[in-house]
């Protein structure tokens, strides 16, 4: 308790030199701390309220899928499984206390005349068993609850769904939900926290699996073992070991492909056919749930991580060079606590308490920079990231940040705290001088840490510059589309129980108000969600192209309404945009890429080819139109090959995207459509509402945030660089005013003197600036799959790096190498 009395007094007789040492420790920390709570959100942190999840494992089959698949963010397609297959594996003997499936589905939910659009979960009956979660209210799923397809009109309500939206009723139990039109009985809540098995997905809603095809009137999968939808993980034995559990589930599987889904397998080549019997289940640990954004996350978090700790490194760097000149004006009073009997370790111990004391109050004033900094990326994620990921501190990165506080407090202060407690007791003492022992050792440490700080600084600026860079270079992609003054939003009626005619009534109904709004010039609409990472594709027949059994023949392909390719302003090269006529009573036809036109050898001469898809061989849609390629689901992906067909030409149609130019500012039209679609059915939910320009930056939202807080985090270091090289100078020169006086009293001029210390910097900015280099292109390398068309050697970057960091260092040592030319030697001889 003395020490840490003795420590404030100490910190608080300096408070401007504390306020910017702790300010300093402030920004390194909680940067550190906001990204860190993420990382430990998305990569570490297993399935909240989970009885043992270190027993969960995650199945996936990779290999040959043929027919059809379709997956989301639990996963890639290599890792789903069919309907059929799942129910062969929970019933089969394995190492497995059981197997649950699950998918997510769009869902509106309507209770009490309050409807919403939100995300849902089918569940298998044994999916809440397994994780062994209890309810908040009610009961939760069985594997009673999904043995008859159809039949189970049950569901569980999310925690947060209840208590946000339903205002935490205790009276829903066995009260009635409709979702996507069908009446459900809601027999529980889920417990607070529990947000599914898939980070990235929110649902509001659980229900069994087997009630897919009610909610979903198109889906035909619960047959056929060439649909491939589902996701499953599993729960060990107790005693049973992952090798042991993925042998034994392989015993059952692979008789399955080989007896009963081989022979199912039309037109697959005898090698493919090979590598389709040779598949095999394997396992992963599924303890943190099921989530392509696992994989999407690493990198960039790693990334941000390790730029987030460079800050900190070099926020030590200066506090321990201030430290260390705080050390050299205390030197007596070391010297004289060791003289009259003070322990080395009792004096090492004070020192420390100092320095961890002000780690400390730099790691609470953190948790405020943290928090600012989660606010900040809150902004750049589109709202369905920034709604399922909490942008919060909690109680994991609160411990974080003081722990880091700990370790930077004894790393910044371990030095000084060595060096002045090892003084010359006698020297001190007669020479009274304060003057620290051993100023070489101290001198050196000091350089080597600023030429640490300008390596530092250095890796972070080129990095910075090539993010930077990469972003421009996604700005300037040619979308072959005109995003300016168009606003999109979708409309899903299926959800809400229309019939296909009576959706396509209402989706005509829609356009027409839409054109009727003042401004608004074209107005078009398609199934696919343009530059949404929304994909739809379908192996096809082309006309004059020969495919064999393992001839890529995929293409994307999209539904679109009339005049859709002038409304968003992609050029149309030959042929013609779709128009009204082209309906269910017209002959089939298509629009194709020029990508499309490549792949399948059709070049310039498209128009009038027909291709067909599906089964069989017939060739049944006529090509009407070439158009340029244009974005589809990814900004950033090269032109893939795309054909589209009118949507009118689609007799069960039950959502669309629409799109709507405007003449002018689009935003009064953007807040007509709400009202527009209250008076058309005030009970169907607008979803995505916002302009094409939103769509596009929310799509490379990734860029923007790594190439902000690269930038950001950049400035920063460089600035507490520039401060350490002043410092380290501004102390040089006082420490050798002795030795300036006596240069200039023996004749040397201003310029002498000034050109001494400018060639000190000089000699620290080159070594940490070519050390820096060489850590920015390994920086540059192990982040290249982030960057887009910028090498992570890009020689204009770190070229202009090393200007930015050469102009920073030169006036940073400006100001010591003037003031040092500037010495009286008169008064420089009697410095002591």
């Amino acid at each position: 308790m003395t020490n840490l009395k003795l420590a404030f007094r100490t910190l608080f007789k300096t408070p401007f030199v504390t306020i910017i040492a702790a300010a300093s420790l402030a920004l390194g920390i909680g940067s550190n701390a906001a990204i860190y709570s993420l990382f430990n959100q998305l990569l570490l942190r297993p399935i909240p309220g989970v009885r043992d999840p270190a027993r969960l494992v995650n199945l996936g089959a990779p290999g040959p899928n043929p027919g059809s698949q379709s997956c989301g963010q639990a996963g890639g397609c290599d890792v789903v499984f069919s309907y059929p297959m799942f129910r062969d594996l929970e019933k089969s003997p394995n190492g497995f206390s059981g197997i649950a499936a699950h998918r997510n589905f769009g869902a509106n939910l309507a209770y009490r005349n309050q409807t919403i659009s939100a995300e849902g979960m089918f569940v298998s009956g044994s999916y809440f068993p397994l994780l062994g979660v209890t309810p908040a209210l009610g009961r939760l799923l069985t594997p009673n609850d999904d043995q008859t397809i159809g039949a189970h009109y049950v569901a569980v309500l999310s925690y947060g769904y209840w208590t946000n939206k339903l205002g935490g009723n205790p009276n829903v139990v066995n009260d009635k939900i409709a979702v996507n039109g069908q009446s459900f009985t809601i027999i529980g809540v889920a417990p607070e926290g529990f947000e599914g098995t898939v980070v990235g997905e929110n649902p509001a809603v659980f229900i069994p699996i087997t009630m897919h095809q009610v909610v979903n009137s198109w889906f035909t999968g619960f047959t056929n073992r060439r649909s491939y939808w589902a996701y499953l993980f599993a729960r060990l034995k107790p005693g049973v070991s992952m090798k042991q559990a993925q042998t034994a589930i392989n015993a059952v599987y692979s008789p399955i492909l080989a007896d009963v889904e081989a022979p199912l397998q039309d037109g697959m080549s005898a090698t493919t056919m090979v590598k389709f019997k040779a598949k095999k289940i394997v396992l992963e640990d599924g303890r943190r749930g099921q989530s392509s954004m696992h994989q999407e996350a690493k990198t960039p978090l790693i990334l941000l991580l390790s730029i987030t700790g460079i800050v900190l490194l070099i926020a030590c760097a200066n506090i321990a060079n201030l430290l260390l000149s705080r050390a050299a004006s205390r030197t007596t009073e070391m010297a004289v606590r060791l003289s009259l009997g003070a322990t080395r370790k009792q004096v090492l111990a004070q020192l420390l308490t100092e320095s961890v004391l002000l780690a400390l109050l730099g790691g609470l004033a953190s948790l405020v920079f943290a928090h600012w900094t989660l606010t900040g990326l809150r902004t750049m994620l589109p709202p369905d990231a920034s709604d399922t990921i909490h942008f919060q501190l909690d109680w994991a990165s609160v411990l974080f940040a003081g722990a880091l506080s700990i370790l930077t407090g004894l790393l910044f202060g371990i030095f000084p705290a060595l060096q002045s407690t090892n003084p010359d007791i006698v020297s001190v003492l007669r020479a009274g001088s304060g003057k620290l022992a051993g100023v070489r050792a101290a001198s050196r440490f000091r350089n080597s840490l600023v030429t640490v700080q300008i390596a530092l600084s250095m890796a972070l600026l080129a990095s910075a510059g090539m993010f930077v860079k990469s972003l421009t270079n996604v700005s300037k992609i040619d979308l072959g589309i005109k995003t300016e003054n168009v606003i999109t939003f979708a409309l899903s009626p299926e959800l809400n129980g229309y019939s296909h005619a009576r959706s396509r009534q209402l989706f005509q109904e829609v356009s027409d108000a839409l054109t009727a709004i003042p401004g608004v010039s074209n107005v078009t609409a398609s199934t696919v969600t343009l530059l949404a990472n929304s994909s739809w594709g379908s192996d096809v027949r082309v006309q004059g192209f020969k495919r064999g059994p393992d001839t890529d023949a995929n293409s994307r392909f999209n539904e679109v309404g009339p005049g859709f390719f002038k409304t968003l302003g992609t050029p149309i090269l030959s042929g013609r945009d779709f128009t009204t006529s082209d309906n269910l009573n017209s002959t089939q036809v298509a629009i194709v890429n020029e990508a499309f036109a490549q792949k399948f050898g059709l070049g310039r001469e498209a128009v009038g080819k027909y291709i067909g898809t599906g089964r069989g061989d017939s060739l049944n849609i006529l090509i009407v139109g070439l158009v340029k390629d244009a974005g589809y689901n990814d900004v950033k992906r090269r032109a893939q090959p795309v054909f589209a067909t009118p949507y009118m030409q689609d007799s069960s149609l039950g959502s669309l995207t629409f799109y709507v130019r405007t003449a002018s500012d689009p935003i009064a039209t953007l807040r007509a459509v709400p009202a527009i679609m209250r008076r058309i059915d005030g009970t169907l939910p607008v979803e995505n509402l916002k302009t094409l320009p939103q769509q596009v930056k929310e799509n490379v939202f990734l860029d923007r945030m790594i190439s902000s807080l690269s930038a950001s985090f950049a400035l920063l270091a460089t600035i507490l660089a520039a401060v350490g090289l002043y410092g380290m100078l501004a102390y040089s020169v006082a420490q050798r005013t002795r030795e300036i006086g006596v240069r200039m009293a023996l004749g040397a001029d201003s310029w002498s003197v000034r050109r001494m210390v400018l060639r000190q910097m000089a000699v620290l900015t080159l070594i940490g600036g070519i050390i820096g280099i060489a850590a920015a292109i390994a920086i540059g390398r192990g982040a290249s799959s982030l960057l887009f068309d910028v090498k992570g050697s890009d020689p204009a970057v770190l070229a202009l790096s090393a200007i930015v960091l050469a102009i920073v260092a030169l006036g940073a040592g400006f100001i010591p190498a003037v003031r040092a030319s500037r010495v009286d030697p008169m008064q420089a001889l009697r410095y002591e």
